[in-house]
């Protein structure tokens, strides 16, 4: 993985010499104020799961018994972010405040990620955080320092519930080269979704690095790694190719590999994985039809979201309910999406898709874990008017496994997801 790495970066850098006559970005900064903007993203979250084997599937923190869990909370994001001063380095500053407010849930029915608990072990009824960041950029490198959303193959802040997690730390990414993007950063903290504490999981230092260069105008690459301190080690690697095949036809190839290993106090436990998958797709107008296919092997399962953010697992089969990442699991998956604007009703799409995993290892004297999903999505985005960019989106899922996979990962469930997204565009 080293050696592609520094290959890339020197064949940009050979081919560095035919960019310079290229404005940049700072160059054409029009100043810190003129430059800003002022960003408010709604979104409303109406989750439940029904646990199929009843009110054993679902004993809660609260210490209550219930066949299903269900959350209801609102989600309100300000984001400021201001331009570059002018100069040869730039300055700028941005800005965050998220908060939650909670809807309806209730003892027992609580616990799907939405909400903070209070002393008396209740979801929070409202919580709020705020933070910031200053950054700097020379040319086409930006550099910043504070809390910040990150989204790399080996440290990404999650966003699959009303709020995001939020990392602090320093993060680097250069653009000096046409088509090459170098990434360099240090993250000593890291919230999760329902907390406004800084660092939620105890996160010492972790380190990534990545490079990612479009070979062609259809085939790019990218490897990343990441070292967190106590935890872990990782390598990420993707290759994505398009190929056009006729008017409205194309077929698109992404592979993705992680390697994971544990490192220091082990403080996640042993971790020796890799895993896998390769999705190909067919587009045909409206149409896409996918197939793809995910292997994990190696001493344990993948490991993610202790330190590294609960995004952090780029792979076709990690869906709805499961990731498909167990011990030496291999998983299928068949997926079809529909897009209606061909058919004159554009904003409006469809997606189906179901994976099946077996092969799972939990040990001698257990039962070879299978597991089996069927998710489906609708979301209407409408187009125009007072209302542009409101977006209505239903997602449900159907999770059966058998006994080993049950009682090692995860209850047989049908969870649905209503999401009513707003952003507004202030400044």
């Amino acid at each position: 993985m080293q050696v592609m790495k520094w290959s890339v970066i020197a064949l940009a850098v050979a081919a560095g010499t035919t960019q310079m006559a290229v404005a940049s970005s700072q160059s054409e900064s029009k100043g810190f104020i003129e430059d800003s903007s002022f960003n408010i993203f709604n979104r409303a979250l109406y989750h439940n799961r029904d646990f199929k084997n009843g009110a054993g599937g679902n004993t809660t923190s609260d210490g209550d018994v219930k066949g299903y869990r269900e959350d209801f909370g609102l989600g309100i994001r300000l984001l400021a972010e201001s331009g570059f001063t002018q100069g040869t380095v730039g300055v700028g500053v941005d800005a965050h405040s998220l908060s939650s407010i909670k809807l309806d849930t209730g003892k027992g029915r609580t616990g799907l990620g939405q909400f903070d608990r209070n002393s008396e072990n209740q979801a929070e009824d409202t919580q709020t955080e705020v933070g910031g960041a200053i950054k700097f950029r020379v040319s086409d490198t930006v550099l910043k320092h504070g809390n910040m959303f990150v989204g790399s193959p080996v440290f990404s802040t999650d966003d699959s519930r009303i709020l995001p997690e939020v990392a602090t730390g320093t993060y680097l990414v250069s653009n000096e080269i046409e088509g090459l993007e170098l990434s360099a950063g240090r993250f000593t903290a890291l919230s999760s979704q329902v907390s406004s504490d800084r660092d939620t999981f105890k996160l010492s230092q972790g380190d990534i690095y990545g490079a990612s260069y479009a070979f062609t105008e259809n085939f790019s690459g990218a490897v990343h790694y990441g070292d967190f301190e106590d935890y872990h080690k990782k390598t990420y690697l993707n290759l994505n190719y398009n190929l056009a095949l006729a008017e409205e036809q194309a077929l698109n190839f992404d592979f993705n590999f992680y390697r994971t290993t544990d490192a220091g106090q082990e403080l996640a436990g042993e971790i020796d994985n890799k895993i896998w998958s390769l999705a190909a797709a067919y587009s045909l107008g409206a149409h896409t039809i996918t197939l793809a296919h995910q292997r994990s092997s190696g001493d344990t399962a993948y490991s993610y979201g202790n330190v590294d953010g609960n995004g952090t697992i780029w792979l076709a089969n990690s869906v709805q309910i499961s990731d498909f990442d167990r011990k030496d699991e291999r998983s299928w998956q068949l997926r079809y999406d529909l897009d209606m604007a061909t058919y004159g009703v554009p904003g409006l799409s469809f997606m189906t898709r179901y994976i099946t995993g077996d092969n799972i290892d939990y040990g001698t004297g257990v039962d070879e874990g299978e597991e089996n999903e069927f998710n489906f999505e609708t979301k209407y985005v409408i187009q125009e008017g007072a209302a542009k960019d409101l977006s209505f989106r239903v997602r449900s899922a159907i999770y059966r496994a058998n006994n080993s996979q049950n009682d090692n990962y995860a209850s047989d469930m049908n969870d649905v997801r209503l999401i009513v997204e707003y952003p507004l565009s202030v400044l």
